[in-house]
């Protein structure tokens, strides 16, 4: 399969074995380990691609389900493609819509086919195959297709983890053979299994056994205790290809960013850090803080006193939850870049500490402060 998509594996931390590199895509580069924000319906709620690219995001994320029912996958080729529709110039990653399919349980039949599903909007009714999502993405013109995958539920019988993954594994060459290798694309294939490490073990060798640019891990973070999926990640690190880069969807928090990067984990992404924000819950270099509750009424400090954000720069904490307070949408937009920024300063700092061969130790201490 042609590749329109490279990594360049820069460094291996000599203390924890952290992978720093770098990936180019025909939208420019980005480093790794990095957090791609969220932009499930084409936007990174409440901010605009140049605030994005101001904070140092070079890659972003785009829905695939969300996108295919509006406007339509017609509408945004007709626009040039995402990048042009949304006016983001950087790299964009798009899901399979399998996720979605996943947290839609209740109105969803999987089969062999594929997976019937109900609209969350007007209740009709729609058929996604491993074929239909390739051609939706491919429409979409995103730099990284994800392939279409069942991701199962936590906690799961392993007999239907097992089901679920083999037939992953099925739609993954169907995702091949619908591939259109013309288009500068590049297909990422996904490993899953649960929390079985046979079961991981064996995604793992017959997901690389394709030759593919990169490599998805899904199903975690759904629910497990993070002990166990530390674990997955260490089950199928040694199965992993080394100069490819390694994806872990959905996952986002400053601890499980921390814990996937010690285990050789190269990209991370999550709503979690916008959705929180918009609720009042702000990432310091502390912990989390609630800027919502009431102590912050008369606090006039900034939301972080170790960041230098344009957020942390100008408002303070009673400001921000005055404006949350009565519905205002700065406040929203505020919470949003502060936290964006935090975790795009947390991924150059982690890359930093891999190149100086200290990540292990700078994991500990990481930890230990944000009370881990």
């Amino acid at each position: 399969m042609t590749s329109h998509v490279q990594f360049e594996l820069i460094h291996t931390c000599k203390q924890s074995g952290a992978r720093h590199g770098r990936v180019t895509t025909p939208h420019g580069s980005f480093l790794t380990p990095v957090f791609m924000p969220v932009g499930t319906k084409g936007t990174v709620k409440t901010m605009t691609p140049e605030e994005l690219m101001a904070i140092g995001s070079e890659i972003i994320l785009g829905n695939t389900y969300h996108l295919y029912l509006r406007p339509g996958e017609d509408i945004v080729a007709e626009a040039g493609g995402l990048h042009t529709f949304m006016n983001w110039p950087r790299s964009i990653l798009t899901d399979s819509g399998g996720f979605q399919v996943f947290s839609l349980k209740a109105k969803k039949k999987p089969s062999e086919e594929g997976v019937v599903f109900t609209s969350h909007i007007d209740g009709s009714r729609h058929l996604f195959t491993p074929e239909k999502s390739m051609q939706i993405q491919q429409k979409l013109g995103s730099d990284i297709v994800m392939a279409f995958d069942e991701c199962t539920s936590w906690p799961v019988d392993k007999e239907e983890a097992k089901r679920s993954m083999e037939m992953t594994s099925r739609w993954l060459e169907r995702c091949i053979n619908a591939w259109d290798d013309t288009k500068p694309q590049a297909l990422f294939g996904i490993v899953q299994g649960s929390t079985f490490a046979d079961l991981r073990i064996e995604s793992a060798k017959r997901t690389t056994s394709f030759d593919l640019p990169g490599y998805g891990i899904g199903g975690l973070s759904v629910g497990e205790p993070a002990d166990q999926m530390n674990a997955m990640l260490e089950a199928i690190e040694p199965y992993m290809p080394t100069q490819k880069p390694r994806y872990l969807m959905g996952v986002g928090t400053p601890d499980y960013i921390a814990d996937g990067v010690l285990r050789g984990v190269d990209m991370f992404d999550c709503v979690m850090p916008t959705r929180t924000a918009r609720n009042g819950r702000v990432m310091t270099s502390e912990g989390d803080v609630t800027i919502r509750n009431a102590p912050f009424a008369r606090d006039f400090g900034p939301l972080d006193p170790g960041c230098d954000c344009y957020v942390c720069q100008n408002y303070s904490r009673a400001y921000i939850r005055h404006l949350l307070s009565v519905d205002e949408i700065l406040g929203l937009r505020l919470t949003t870049w502060h936290n964006l920024y935090y975790l795009m300063r947390l991924m150059e700092e982690i890359r930093q500490a891999i190149l100086e061969d200290r990540y292990g130790s700078w994991h500990e201490d990481f930890m230990r402060k944000i009370g881990k």
